[in-house]
Parts: structure tokens; C-alpha cells; sequence
């Protein structure tokens, strides 16, 4: 058993190569809906936030937002020895990061595509060998998790209160926006799915037959 562990999937070495890639990937995709207004990895609400900032010029509030959830996942990656990918690179690398270069006026790193894969790739490197070399004196030296724990699941678990709000936001829209919205919700519920992403989908779908006039 401890042999098949060895190699390059299992060895340590490996690990910042695979946030890398990762990190390049999601990096690209900021950089795609930079310039052309789609490809990002991320969640709509949070691609919303980087959206106001491109519009307004003003970062703080999408850069705070996604550097302090990479911050976080690097700590909890380090303490419970499994990094988050949405919060750590899609929300921190996909949209802190970005939207820190953006707000400090470095532009060639996001709008260039070449450039945006390099920096992908250079961050997730920086984020693996970190948490590499935190683990050594934490998790490697203790069976304690520090509290770290707590913090997996937590977005998930908040997140399912989101569905009524969405349902309300849709039907102060419109009132078609707002069938769907809630129709998809039930949906979803139906099928056992959280009702959040049947809320946007169903929104989505009615607006798109029946759009608000601008």
C-alpha cells in the first residue's frame, strides 16, 4: 500500500504544480471575460462584483472580498490539509487577485492572455509550495486541526439561504422573471438540488423570453 503512494501523483513536490495549472486556467478566464465579457470561473453574484469594478474603475470591494477568501483557504489548506478550490482560486486567484492588479493600474497582467497564464501559474505555484511548507509544522506534527475544520462547508451551508432572496430579488424584476425564478426553485427542490441555482436558472430562462426593457 505505501509503495502504490509513491510517485509523482502522491508526492508532495506535485501538489504546487497542480494548483498551478489550476490557477493558470481560472487566471485565463478572468482575463477572457476582462476583454471579450465572458469565460469567468466563478459564481455569477461574485463575477457581478468584478463587473462593478470594470465599469466604475473602483476594485476595493471585489479585491477585498476575493484576497481575504484566498487568505483564508491558504490557512485552512495548511491546517486541515485540503485547499479549497472555489474559495482559494476561483474567488481569490479568479477575482481578488485580479481585481488587486487592476486597482493598483498593472492592466498587462489581466488583459493580456499570454501574460494572465504566467500569473495564473506563478500565484498557484506560490499558493502550493505555502501551503507545503506550512503543513510541516502543523498537520505533520499534530492530529489537530486548530479549529480549521469549522471553516469547510461554510459557504455551502450559508449559501442555502440565498434561494428566497434570490426568488424575491427576481420578482421585484418583473413578474415573468419572478415565475421563473420560482419555478425553477421548486424544481429543484423537487429533485433534491439547492434551490439557489434552480432560482437563478429559471430567472435566467424567463428573462431571457421576456427581457426588461432597458
Amino acid at each position: 500500500m505505501e509503495e502504490s503512494k509513491r510517485g509523482f501523483w502522491y508526492d508532495d513536490w506535485s501538489f504546487p504544480i497542480f494548483v498551478g495549472l489550476l490557477s493558470a486556467g481560472v487566471f485565463a478566464g478572468t482575463h477572457m471575460y476582462y476583454v471579450y465579457g465572458l469565460g469567468a470561473f466563478n459564481e455569477v453574484a461574485f463575477v457581478s462584483m468584478l463587473r462593478s469594478g470594470m465599469e466604475t474603475g473602483v476594485y476595493g470591494a471585489v479585491a477585498a472580498f476575493g484576497a481575504s477568501f484566498l487568505f483564508a483557504r491558504i490557512i485552512e489548506g495548511s491546517l486541515v490539509g485540503i485547499l479549497d478550490i472555489g474559495g482559494a482560486i476561483q474567488t481569490g486567484i479568479g477575482l481578488g487577485v485580479p481585481a488587486l492588479l487592476l486597482g493598483a493600474g498593472f492592466i498587462f497582467p489581466v488583459a493580456n492572455f499570454a501574460a494572465s497564464l504566467v500569473t495564473g501559474m506563478v500565484l498557484g505555484l506560490a499558493v502550493g509550495y505555502i501551503i507545503i511548507l506550512a503543513r510541516k509544522f502543523t498537520i505533520n506534527n499534530s492530529d489537530s486541526t486548530y479549529g480549521a475544520d469549522v471553516m469547510m462547508g461554510a459557504g455551502n451551508t450559508s449559501g442555502r439561504f440565498l434561494g428566497p432572496l434570490i426568488i424575491l430579488s427576481a420578482m421585484t424584476a418583473s413578474i415573468p422573471i419572478g415565475l421563473g425564478s420560482l419555478v425553477g426553485s421548486l424544481l429543484f427542490y423537487l429533485w433534491g438540488k439547492p434551490i439557489t441555482g434552480g432560482a437563478i436558472l429559471g430567472a435566467m430562462v424567463l428573462g431571457a423570453i421576456f427581457p426588461i426593457a432597458l
